[in-house]
């Protein structure tokens, strides 16, 4: 067993390069790891009990790392009980404050506000960070703590929360913002009272932090009309609970198979967590089947273009759209690409078009409906034309989606490319170049 205590300053630099050739089709498999866009909000609900929690199907990732040191931090005892298993256990919260090297590192943080103020009625927790792809606002999250009648004071690079108990309220979200739906279920679970959430994100990996939830003594009802119910409870226990596979990783790795005419089976893949995205690559031309352990993808047909609309579950996802942008370079006709989450999600494009994509940027919506960012100066559309036969380059990765494209990039380019910017990806992919290598990939590391 290895005891984790604290967390040195959070990785800034790349710790290797990758070079890829290109140009081999990818087959056989591999397993998905637990969704980082679940587990990360799994750790921080276990600061809402003072007994010990267990979590399995845990990714040893960067972001793992980064939470698993704020709870220690705070006082959590970190216990790795094998290589995806770990205990945490709060018994008190020994600080309310995280300190400012975590500063806009994450938005696990502001995450911790709910829980925080349960343990200790208090909370000093740094304004959130992440990856550069537009403007990622808190207010929401404010907002519904200020409508539980938290005490909320914000400065420049932090907030600062206080209240004797909060209290349930009805929050009717302006957008149904991921992140605002799961800071509001850690408050309201043990708040007085009654919580209404509505306009509520319902996304597989916030189902699955209600399953956590509810296994802890929670009781929270999800409604079909985007209404989430929380009934307040004076103590949560403690739980033993294992984290739904990662979608974005298993949808990564199905548009490999497909770019590079190979074959891979994704063990752990759920097709009840991809439906829209397996419609989007049927329409493309690849295709998908059950395997005794999970599914496997391929490329049926010829590739031709297609349109996607980002949106929210049961949506296609954001964060689906940089390798299917990739392949639709090698799709015959012209693609598009409407993104409604985000504002600025094509910067990546740029190096994309550099290795031989055709790829144009507008600030039309080209989407069935105009979206919110409609008659605005932000290019949230492209226009993919294709086949390009991409080649080789010297890539940047700008954040942690736009890296899975750029490798995806490199291995359907002609020659070699080499790949730095590596701890963006790493930040979300566990073991990328092992599990890349094991389904054939010519990839090989250089440490920097």
């Amino acid at each position: 067993m290895t005891i984790v205590s604290a967390l040195e300053q959070p990785m800034a630099k790349d710790r290797h390069t990758y070079s890829i050739t290109g140009g081999v089709p990818l087959e056989g498999s591999i397993t998905a790891s637990g969704a980082k866009n679940a587990v990360t909000k799994q750790l921080v609900a276990s600061l809402l009990t003072d007994q010990p929690c267990v979590l399995h199907k845990v990714p040893r990732i960067v972001e793992v790392d980064l939470v698993l040191g704020m709870l220690a931090e705070l006082g959590t005892e970190v216990t790795w009980l094998g290589e995806h298993s770990v205990r945490v256990h709060t018994p008190e919260v020994r600080e309310t404050s995280l300190s400012a090297m975590y500063s806009g590192v994450n938005r696990i943080p502001i995450l911790m506000m709910g829980p925080l103020l349960h343990r200790r009625g208090e909370t000093l927790v740094p304004l959130p960070g992440g990856c550069t792809i537009g403007k990622r606002p808190i207010d929401f999250h404010l907002e519904g703590l200020r409508q539980m009648g938290a005490d909320i004071a914000e400065h420049p690079t932090s907030v600062k929360v206080h209240v004797d108990r909060l209290a349930g309220a009805h929050i009717d979200l302006l957008f149904p913002s991921v992140g605002a739906t799961e800071n509001l279920l850690l408050a309201a679970v043990r708040a007085s009272g009654t919580t209404v959430i509505s306009n509520a994100a319902v996304e597989p990996e916030i189902v699955d932090l209600i399953l956590m939830l509810q296994k802890m003594g929670a009781l929270i009802t999800i409604n079909t009309d985007r209404t989430i119910t929380v009934e307040g409870v004076r103590e949560l226990r403690g739980v033993e609970h294992t984290t739904i596979a990662d979608r974005i990783e298993i949808a990564s790795f199905a548009a490999a198979a497909i770019a590079t005419d190979g074959r891979i089976e994704v063990r752990g893949a759920r097709q009840e967590h991809l439906v829209t995205y397996l419609n989007t690559l049927r329409h493309i031309g690849g295709d998908f089947a059950d395997t005794k352990d999970g599914l496997e993808f391929w490329r049926a047909r010829p590739l031709t273009a297609t349109d996607v609309e980002t949106g929210v579950h049961p949506g296609f996802m954001t964060d689906w759209q940089q390798p299917l942008t990739v392949l639709l370079t090698q799709a015959t006709g012209t693609s598009v690409v409407h993104e409604t989450i985000y504002e600025d999600r094509f910067g990546y494009t740029e190096q994309l078009s550099a290795m031989g994509a055709s790829v144009e940027l507008t600030t039309r919506c080209l989407g069935a409906v105009a979206c919110r960012f409609h008659g605005r100066d932000f290019q949230h559309t492209a226009k993919i034309s294709g086949p390009r036969r991409l080649h080789g380059a010297d890539l940047v990765i700008p954040d942690l989606r736009a890296g899975f494209g750029y490798v995806l990039a490199a291995l359907v380019a002609d020659g070699t490319s080499t790949i730095t910017g590596t701890r963006y990806l790493e930040r979300g992919y566990e073991q990328p170049v092992a599990k890349l290598a094991a389904v054939g990939a010519r990839i090989s590391t250089r440490p920097v």
